[in-house]
């Protein structure tokens, strides 16, 4: 059985086509996840999409707060 950080991995790859929806699945899965979830998908996202998304991945990034 998928983690729910695996399983989102999996639906931002299928999205990463429309920065739009990218976007805010994204937003939802950082809603969703644990900070140390939010850690590690970040550290993902900027792998994976760094190159394309940077200003995505920087606005959605930005709001969260790291305890």
């Amino acid at each position: 059985m998928l983690s729910m950080l695996e399983y989102i991995k999996t639906i931002l790859q299928k999205v990463s086509f429309d920065k739009a929806l990218f976007e805010k699945e994204l937003a939802k899965a950082i809603k969703l996840l644990i900070p140390k979830e939010v850690k590690q998908l970040k550290r993902w996202c900027y792998l994976q999409f760094g190159k394309v998304y940077r200003v995505v991945l920087n606005h959605c990034f930005a709001r969260v707060r790291f305890t």
